[in-house]
């Protein structure tokens, strides 16, 4: 139901995600026993695009459990830090680190609204700001999030963005090739559907939360406000679950159109540099 935007919007969000937080460490989904084991949750294109981390600092904004900052780690980062206004997410996150044998040298994480983020993380600034997989449809306000963003890239660093794309938000679920909703709508989007993604089945109380679509435009605008330069904005044809009935399931975990359908982008990724100077 899309509607004005409730005064107690972060404390129904933050309430939600709270309760999500174990059902999700707990989940198939997650697989945190393959995680540990060695699995890398991050994507190829993200990996692409992010480059080589050796030796830079990541700061990770709406990390949840800490799954892809840690695996930045893993890529070679000296330092991450991931930051999520849930605390079990971020007990989550932490208790991972240690099985990881991570030090808070190596990898920290801070339990803070990310809009709060620059007086919150242990560093005032770093190398790589990064973000996405489902983040932002959680802000109603992307100008200042884009602010706080900018803020804490270092000179010569920049923010990277990987989330799903906004289209998919306005296509009809079965097969994504009808256009049913506003593409540039601005209410809130409040939902009290019981479960979760990564456990459908699950019972659960606080079921209320309230998001946001933001338009492409919208993101690279506010990006861009916000003082950084854009350096590029990708679409890419696959996501992280299956948005849709017609889309097949990946070697890589990923989800695409089948061969020879037609295709829309259903994720985006948007990189934004601070110069040195």
């Amino acid at each position: 139901m899309y509607g004005p935007t409730p005064d107690d919007w972060l404390v129904a969000n933050r309430a939600m995600w709270d309760e999500r937080a174990p059902i999700h460490a707990a989940s198939d989904f997650y697989d945190i026993p393959a995680f540990l084991a060695g699995r890398d949750p991050l994507r190829d294109f993200e990996r692409a695009e992010v480059g080589d981390v050796t030796g830079r600092s990541l700061l990770h904004l709406q990390c949840h459990l800490g799954l892809d900052t840690l695996s930045w780690a893993r890529h070679g980062a000296a330092r991450v830090v991931g930051l999520d206004f849930s605390e079990p997410a971020v007990d989550t996150a932490r208790e991972l680190a240690r099985e990881l044998g991570l030090g808070q040298d190596r990898a920290a994480f801070v339990a803070a609204d990310v809009h709060e983020a620059a007086a919150a993380v242990p560093d005032p600034a770093y190398d790589i700001v990064y973000t996405g997989g489902g983040a932002l449809c959680w802000l109603p306000d992307l100008e200042h999030w884009a602010q706080t963003a900018a803020s804490l890239v270092a000179p010569g660093g920049f923010l990277y963005v990987a989330e799903f794309h906004p289209l998919t938000d306005v296509l009809d679920g079965p097969t994504g090739s009808r256009v049913e909703h506003d593409y540039f709508n601005r209410d809130a989007w409040i939902d009290d559907t019981p479960g979760t993604y990564a456990d459908l089945g699950a019972a659960t109380v606080d079921n209320r939360s309230a998001e946001w679509q933001h338009p492409i435009g919208e993101v690279v605008s506010a990006v861009a406000a916000a003082g950084l330069r854009i350096d590029f904005l990708h679409e890419h044809d696959l996501t992280l679950f299956q948005r849709f009935e017609t889309l097949r399931p990946q070697d890589d975990g990923t989800f695409r159109f089948p061969p020879g359908a037609p295709r829309v982008p259903l994720m985006y990724s948007l990189k934004a540099s601070r110069p040195r100077s």
